[in-house]
């Protein structure tokens, strides 16, 4: 079971969360929601079209101009607080590594705490711990917080995979944060090459074996543009067959761009796999 703000999924249960970056400079948008007018509509389309969760994030993971945790608060607290009056059954997740930008917006309503770059601020999980919301731990290989990795290597990467987020889930379990709100996110492309991500998703068993509820942040990321050579807004098909492999090995939680098209690769495959059934049924009964 995994419990997060006031919605409980079960075991199986496949989870979309919805990206809202609250960036003018996002690698996938380019600022489309960076005011608030446009991304409380993306809000509102990524829960019609089937989004548990809102993802909202005030600073792009790459390289760029430096964002202080007061501008990442700016972007984010006021924007939380919104949505949180407009969606109280929505869970609200933020992308941060910083625990005072953590603090601001769980006072404001955030149900998640999206730990991207992998515990460089411990501070987090303890802010988790304090306001009884859930916590992402991630495997970012121990790169620092919007850099990309360079000549980066690994004796077994899901193997330093495994050691890191299970370290990690379990230091926030001991700080108090719910057992059933942790989650772990293998962290494709962050102190990753292609090479590692694709190993990553190929051995997701591994992970998911261990009972902690695994997320994936796969959504038109660099592996997948490097894997079959497409630019940023080409990546949509590989996204989405690296996505159903993912959930026929077992991860739960899914962080996307599409929503729609997401949801419909996870009813697919939940349907195949026995934990599911057709929307109707009409084939052979006239």
């Amino acid at each position: 079971m995994l419990r997060l703000g006031r919605r409980e999924f079960e075991a199986h249960e496949p989870v979309i969360m919805a990206i809202v970056n609250r960036t003018p400079d996002s690698f996938y948008d380019r600022g489309a929601t960076f005011r608030d007018e446009p991304a409380l509509a993306r809000v509102e389309q990524a829960v019609s079209e089937g989004a548990a969760i809102i993802d909202v994030g005030g600073v792009k993971a790459g390289p760029g101009e430096e964002v202080t945790a007061e501008e990442e608060a700016r972007r984010t607290v006021g924007f939380v607080a919104e949505v949180r009056r407009r969606h109280p059954d929505v869970v609200i997740s933020v992308d941060t590594w910083r625990h005072d930008v953590g603090e601001a917006v769980c006072e404001a309503g955030a149900d998640l705490l999206n730990d991207a770059w992998g515990g460089v601020d411990p501070g987090l999980a303890e802010v988790a711990a304090r306001y009884g919301a859930g916590l992402v731990c991630t495997h970012a290989g121990g790169a620092r917080p919007r850099t990309r990795p360079h000549r980066v290597a690994y004796d077994d990467v899901v193997a330093d995979i495994l050691r890191v987020t299970l370290q990690l889930a379990e230091r926030a379990a001991e700080l108090g944060v719910r057992r059933d709100g942790i989650m772990i996110d293998p962290g494709h492309d962050f102190g990753k090459n292609t090479r590692h991500s694709l190993e990553a998703t190929r051995r997701l068993g591994e992970l998911t074996e261990t009972g902690w509820p695994v997320l994936v942040s796969l959504s038109n990321k660099d592996f997948v543009g490097e894997t079959l050579d497409r630019p940023v807004k080409e990546r949509l098909i590989g996204t989405l067959a690296t996505t159903a492999v993912s959930a026929w090995l077992g991860a739960q939680v899914y962080r996307v761009h599409e929503v729609a098209e997401t949801k419909q690769v996870l009813d697919m495959v939940t349907a195949i796999a026995g934990r599911g059934g057709p929307a109707v049924a009409r084939r052979g009964l006239a």
